[in-house]
């Protein structure tokens, strides 16, 4: 899988975007990887539905990550929750070598990950999958990461239930990116203080 450089533009979904700005700011204090404990985006309630929490075994090779949350659309999309399971065993033999390379991407350049993939739902509509990776750590190595999960169709409404595993088809690639670019531009704005939020 071939990753190109980008810069935080990349990022199609506004939403998407917010998660990354927000993720800029803390790591431009010190040009170090944030702690997920600092992580509060604005609105964070809303866009836990799409968020998925890891956290991540760097003493293996490959790195492990262990789903952490319970990310109600990905639920769906791959027909049952993983919550306590390896991420690799969760999306089976059939997806590891489309997905898994990703998330190693993110976990061994230390950087955001940006990814758009189509697939079909059972209705043979074709889906846009956008995954943003955003990686944390407690040491010197990632030890969690988060990811958005974004799914959005031309045709408008579509089937997110077994999404990933309905049919015979493999999510195809549309763009593989490491946000490696101007990761010092500062938003304008403050993040919000607030109550701390736990994914779930």
């Amino acid at each position: 899988m071939i990753f190109e450089s980008a810069n935080p533009s990349v990022v199609k979904s506004i939403k998407q975007r917010d998660l990354l700005n927000t993720w800029l700011r803390l790591y431009a204090r010190a040009r170090l990887l944030p702690r997920v404990e600092e992580y509060q985006p604005a609105r964070l309630e809303e866009e836990l539905p799409d968020l998925v929490e890891y956290t991540v075994d760097t003493t293996t090779s490959p790195p492990r990550l262990t789903i952490q949350s319970n990310g109600t659309r990905m639920a769906s999309a791959y027909g049952h929750t993983g919550k306590g399971k390896f991420l690799d065993e969760y999306l089976g033999p059939r997806l590891v070598p489309v997905v898994m390379p990703v998330y190693h991407e993110c976990i061994a350049r230390r950087l955001p990950v940006y990814t758009i993939s189509n697939i079909d739902d059972s209705y043979g509509r074709i889906v846009a999958y956008e995954r943003l990776l955003l990686p944390f750590s407690d040491s010197d190595n990632v030890t969690h990461v988060v990811a958005s999960l974004k799914t959005i169709s031309d045709d408008g409404g579509f089937e997110i239930r077994n999404l990933m595993r309905g049919n015979d088809m493999l999510p195809t690639a549309r763009l593989c990116a490491v946000i490696d670019r101007d990761l010092l531009h500062r938003a304008p704005g403050r993040i919000p203080a607030g109550d701390v939020i736990e994914f779930n």
